[in-house]
């Protein structure tokens, strides 16, 4: 193995670069918010940092894999494509935020300042390659994730979701590191390259070791809102600021689905070289995962189905029943598999932050967020939103020729070649039931007729270039998909060190 592959301290700082620009500008903006009397500029100086950030990530594709701070972090493929992923989620959030009439009455710098917080510990999640880094990383993201989800201090359903946060998600947190802390006294050691070798060799007894995961997993399913550790998302969603939901909607979840397919692939798994990775340990995680996959898929569409009230929420409920399709690529253990994984994460931050534009448009106009006040949304100045909120409803359907469909398809196809013929069944029914709410947003737009007190929907130029290259981004995801799944296969290989 090449030395050079193991860094110290001092030799990989310049492989942490987009990390120290983020962390650097977190401090400043703290800095800046007390000397820059125009509130506005900060939008614009948060956007070109990330702007930076997304240059300096997708300059080290290039570098060779490499473990960083004495084996802490991992460089490699899998880790630079959702770091890359995640900083294109804070750059679209930033630039909604900016067009957000909720953030303009807010402390703007910091705002900014902490959702740059929550961005530099999601792309250290991303990259995690212990279980300390895991959940200090983690811990991170909830903690400032907890701040911008109730930072409208006027808003009592902001204080009331961020509430609920808190307390979830430090049940969750103690669940987690309490698994954590069983899986490190079995294995003896806190990196996952340890814990895959002492639990191939039959260092830990299953019932412990199972223990142990599935408190892990508890914490880990909490961020990805798989059930029934999905309870926070739909209060959350409801009272945060709609650029907090849409980032914690696709970042945040993109964040945990990084650190979850990292720790069981390298620490509970085994790659044989054919494509396949096979189970270590004595735990059959694989049933468990399985399980919850179908649950979590068919809650969360049926919830959504109930939705009426408010449209965040819908939305919420839409996220979990994602959260379940993508556990569909996790369980079949191939490189098919995480390809599939990895495609659509990123199909699935273009068509679901486009949805949450839609809703912060109408929002900025009529300062409803309620599906009764996108009635007739098409006839009364909103054509080109509704236009595209049919677009993303459709693709978050899977309906062709939309991203979405091609999403699906490789979830399906990776299942369907591992012969789990009934979990496939089961996205494909949740699919189909998917349908009706989502037709029931288009209907509402197009069908329905105002009734009066909707009020006339404008679009800005700022927030339209934003709703315009996302709905495009979904159409072209649709029709030329090969070059993100040839990206999404060539990252999903994981540098063990």
């Amino acid at each position: 193995m090449d030395a050079t592959a193991h860094l110290g301290n001092l030799p990989s700082i310049p492989y942490l670069l987009p990390e120290i620009v983020l962390g650097t500008a977190v401090v400043a903006f703290f800095l800046l918010d007390l000397m820059i009397r125009d509130k506005e500029r900060l939008g614009d100086i948060a956007l070109v940092v990330m702007a930076i950030v997304v240059v300096l990530t997708t300059r080290l594709l290039w570098v060779d894999e490499k473990t960083l701070f004495h084996g802490s972090v991992v460089l490699d493929g899998f880790a630079l494509y959702f770091k890359l992923l995640l900083a294109l989620a804070a750059f679209g959030a930033i630039w909604m935020s900016i067009g957000s009439r909720e953030v303009r009455r807010t402390n703007q710098g910091e705002y900014y300042g902490v959702l740059l917080a929550s961005s530099l510990g999601m792309l250290f999640m991303a990259s995690a390659n212990n279980l300390l880094m895991a959940y200090l990383s983690l811990e991170f993201v909830s903690l400032t994730s907890y701040v911008l989800s109730g930072y409208m201090r006027h808003s009592r359903r902001a204080g009331e979701a961020s509430l609920k946060y808190l307390i979830y998600g430090g049940v969750a947190s103690g669940a987690m590191i309490f698994g954590m802390s069983w899986i490190y006294g079995l294995a003896g050691s806190l990196e996952f390259r340890a814990i895959h070798e002492a639990l191939a060799n039959g260092g830990a007894a299953p019932l412990p070791l199972f223990i142990g995961l599935l408190l892990t997993l508890t914490g880990l399913g909490y961020k990805v809102a798989a059930f029934p550790f999905h309870m926070w998302a739909p209060d959350i969603y409801e009272g945060a600021p709609i650029p907090v939901s849409g980032f914690l909607a696709v970042g945040s979840k993109a964040a945990g689905f990084a650190l979850l397919i990292r720790f069981f692939y390298t620490s509970l798994a085994h790659a044989t070289g054919a494509g396949v990775y096979e189970l270590v340990g004595g735990v059959d995680w694989k049933d468990l995962v399985i399980a919850l996959s179908i649950l979590t898929m068919t809650f969360g569409n049926l919830a959504a189905l109930n939705q009426q009230a408010n449209l965040k929420r819908l939305l919420a409920y839409s996220s979990i029943a994602h959260a379940g399709y993508t556990l569909m690529g996790f369980v079949v253990l191939t490189d098919d598999g995480l390809r599939a994984m990895l495609f659509y994460l990123a199909v699935y931050y273009v068509m679901n932050l486009g949805a949450f534009v839609v809703v912060m448009l109408v929002a900025n106009s009529t300062g409803r967020e309620d599906l009764a006040g996108f009635r007739g949304l098409a006839w009364r100045g909103g054509a080109w939103p509704a236009v595209a909120m049919a677009i993303f409803m459709f693709s978050l359907t899977g309906l062709p020729p939309f991203g979405g469909f091609v999403g699906k398809v490789y979830l399906f196809a990776a299942v369907v070649q591992e012969k789990l013929y009934f979990l496939a069944l089961a996205g494909v029914i949740n699919s189909v039931l998917s349908l009706f709410y989502y037709a029931k947003v288009v209907r509402t737009m197009f069908l329905d007729q105002p009734v009066g007190g909707e009020g006339a929907v404008a679009v800005d130029a700022h927030n339209g270039v934003l709703l315009g290259a996302l709905a495009v981004g979904t159409i072209v995801l649709g029709i030329a998909w090969w070059p993100l799944a040839d990206f999404a296969g060539r990252s999903a290989r994981f540098f063990l060190g």
